[in-house]
């Protein structure tokens, strides 16, 4: 199968590049290449969607599946469509659980309400004034997709990823934080839903459609479960028998200026409940689609493996540092959990 992935450089579409590679398939990668390599194996054609004719070295290529994990751009979507659409069997476009009008609800499938669709390129400053742009571009650019490419489209809405090569923070804290021991910071929101899919599930998902001629709209996700389910099963595959997790309140948290989810001094997959709903969504159809699920105990290793190799005690996108995480221990009393994570 001659492949194409707009991209292929970095995390998931890397991810989705090595994939085709594994599977013995003629993989291009196209993409500017100022992200980092592709992988082994796949050729590079450098391609710039924000120049009006930057994906012309690929005119006149047929590919038997092409895979697009366009983030804010609809231009870049519809450019693609129009000049690789007639010439591809296949086409996946990546999208994004953040499609879901509704942020509070959990279990929603895929035929839940819907953001009004969005045709722009969302600049930074953009995505800053207007918080729901993203999901209503993410709409636009399905709608597109369906339009040029009919059954021949995946549609994969993806929630978050993580695993080898993700640099976010937004797991990989927590696998790096609890494997030092100690008493770790957590918030007390332990019934929280979470949910996630390891990068090589969804590579691997995602390049099998391609040779299936997979079609359709998908949730790709994982299960969802607690909070404090998660952060237990986190201890038990890296933690160490001085390993205590510390519960604290939102309120107190919030106080000392601890921030939800992402950015500097924050406690990552911890979401306030009027953003539980994206934390749960359902993904029955992706399984009877063909998706499958690696042991979390694998992810948590391999996701550590990693940390290992880009620095535990780096600067960090999210998380607390040492000094946070000790201010906010010494100034009072908390909830602690034994050595297996399990609250007491």
């Amino acid at each position: 199968m001659k492949m194409l992935v707009l991209g292929g450089t970095a995390f998931l579409s890397h991810a989705i590049a090595a994939e085709g590679v594994r599977r013995g398939h003629d993989v291009v990668c196209a993409a500017r290449g100022t992200s980092g390599r592709v992988p082994d194996g796949a050729t590079l054609v450098r391609v710039d969607r924000d120049a009006p004719d930057g994906l012309e070295p690929l005119a006149g290529q047929r590919f038997d599946a092409v895979v697009d994990v366009a983030t804010m751009s609809y231009p870049w979507v519809r450019d693609a469509l129009t000049a690789l659409g007639a010439q591809a069997s296949h086409w996946t476009f990546v999208s994004s659980i953040n499609v879901y009008a509704d942020a509070v609800t959990t279990g929603q499938n895929e035929d839940s309400a819907l953001h009004e669709p969005a045709t722009s390129g969302a600049a930074a400053e953009e995505r800053i004034q207007h918080p729901h742009l993203y999901g209503g571009i993410k709409v636009g650019c399905e709608n597109a997709v369906r339009e040029a490419m009919g059954e021949r489209a995946l549609i994969v809405r993806s929630g978050l990823i993580i695993g080898p090569g993700d640099v976010s923070d937004r797991f990989g804290y927590w696998p790096a934080r609890i494997s030092r021991g100690g008493r770790v910071v957590v918030p007390d929101a332990l019934e929280q839903p979470t949910q996630h899919i390891d990068v090589r599930d969804m590579a691997t998902w995602i390049v099998g459609a391609g040779e299936r001629g997979t079609g359709g709209t998908y949730n790709g996700v994982g299960p969802a479960r607690p909070f404090g389910e998660l952060l237990a099963a986190v201890v038990k595959a890296v933690g160490t028998p001085e390993t205590a997790l510390v519960a604290l309140s939102a309120e107190r948290l919030e106080a000392a200026g601890v921030q939800v989810w992402r950015g500097e001094k924050s406690l990552p997959l911890w979401v306030p409940p009027e953003d539980y709903g994206f934390m749960a969504h359902d993904h029955s159809r992706a399984l009877a689609a063909g998706l499958v699920h690696r042991p979390f105990e694998e992810t948590v290793a391999d996701v550590l493996a990693y940390e290992r190799e880009l620095g535990l005690a780096r600067e960090r996108k999210a998380g607390l540092t040492t000094a946070e995480e000790l201010a906010l221990l010494e100034a009072g009393p908390q909830t602690e959990t034994t050595e297996k994570g399990d609250l007491v």
